[in-house]
């Protein structure tokens, strides 16, 4: 692999969150970390949170959310990256969370009332049609409830779709073939204009028939210039492996410790390599060394980055600490 001609330098964090697991017991189409009820179910531990947000106070980033995966899938863990966040000084501005580990009022109420004494005020509730393919509603609807009965502060995320995922029987999970013979054929296309979607993970795969595509080629030639938006640190995340997710580049990982760089490009090549040349370097680089052939047509380059990334990891059998965590590449 050539040298890049620059080095990936992070040099300070604006706005992030906390990834305190991966495992999740929905896999929603568009879930940009492809969390799944396929991944081992790990918790983000005590002393990794004190570090994390030790490197994001030192960095410039005073608050943070807590996302997942699902944080509630362990509550005790959740409590404890609570309490860390508090003794470092570091404010939590939303907890996210799908509902799905809501049974019954009393349930919820106790849950709530218990976080709420360890510092959560705000709690952000996905919901969309995606969701609703896995949690039924009512679950949603009790939480909401919940908090307003705890004191927590509710952030839905997003109440458009309340009123279309309220057509249908709350007691159950909907289909998304369910909401296009109610709402239109087209409704899957319409969603992006309503809710954002970074379009990445499951979501490329998901909207790929939505937008126009494009061969590699035409991709690596719309984009000749470096990936400057691994330096993006508008919405950030650190996850429970210690890993800094560069650019909302799913996938892709910086080792926290490293940060702030410059970064290694013997460590880090095809990081090095997006930030210097982007995607056609890489897209060199695959064909010539990994045998990448690419697969049809793709709607931006982040698609080919992804495709060319999960051929390495799958087909190829490439760990390397750049390409992390590598159950990504498995569930997307």
């Amino acid at each position: 692999m050539r040298t890049p001609k620059k080095n990936l330098y992070i040099p300070h964090l604006i706005s992030g969150g906390l990834i305190t697991n991966y495992y999740c017991t929905s896999a929603c189409r568009h879930c940009l970390y492809g969390c799944s009820p396929r991944w081992e179910k790990k918790y983000i531990e005590t002393s990794m949170v004190a570090r994390m947000l030790e490197i994001i106070g030192q960095m410039g980033c005073r608050s943070v959310h807590i996302g997942g995966g699902e944080p509630f899938l362990n509550p005790g863990g959740l409590i404890d990256t609570l309490g860390a966040a508090a003794e470092c000084g570091i404010s939590v501005d939303y907890v996210e969370t799908n509902s799905s580990w809501y049974r019954d009022e009393n349930h919820g109420i106790t849950l709530l009332s218990r976080l709420r004494r360890a510092g959560l005020n705000t709690l952000l509730i996905s919901m969309s049609p995606f969701h609703n393919e896995h949690i039924p509603f009512y679950k949603v609807k009790g939480v909401i409830a919940a908090c307003r009965e705890t004191g927590v502060g509710v952030f839905p995320w997003i109440t458009e779709f309340y009123p279309e995922i309220d057509t249908f029987d709350d007691r159950t999970s909907h289909h998304l073939e369910e909401y296009q013979a109610v709402f239109g054929i087209d409704y899957l296309d319409r969603i992006p204009s309503r809710y954002w979607i970074h379009f990445g993970g499951r979501a490329l795969d998901t909207f790929s028939a939505s937008f126009p595509g494009f061969s590699s080629e035409d991709i690596c030639s719309r984009n000749a210039t470096g990936c400057s938006e691994l330096r993006d640190t508008s919405h950030f995340h650190m996850d429970l492996f210690g890993n800094y997710v560069p650019g909302l580049c799913s996938g892709l990982a910086i080792q926290a410790d490293h940060l702030p760089g410059p970064l290694s490009h013997s460590e880090y090549p095809m990081l090095s390599l997006l930030y210097s040349e982007g995607i056609g370097g890489l897209y060199s680089m695959a064909r010539h060394r990994f045998n990448f052939a690419s697969n049809g047509s793709y709607i931006s380059k982040c698609h080919l980055c992804l495709d060319i990334r999960r051929h390495m990891v799958v087909d190829y059998g490439v760990e390397t600490m750049e390409l992390q965590p590598l159950d990504f590449y498995r569930n997307v």
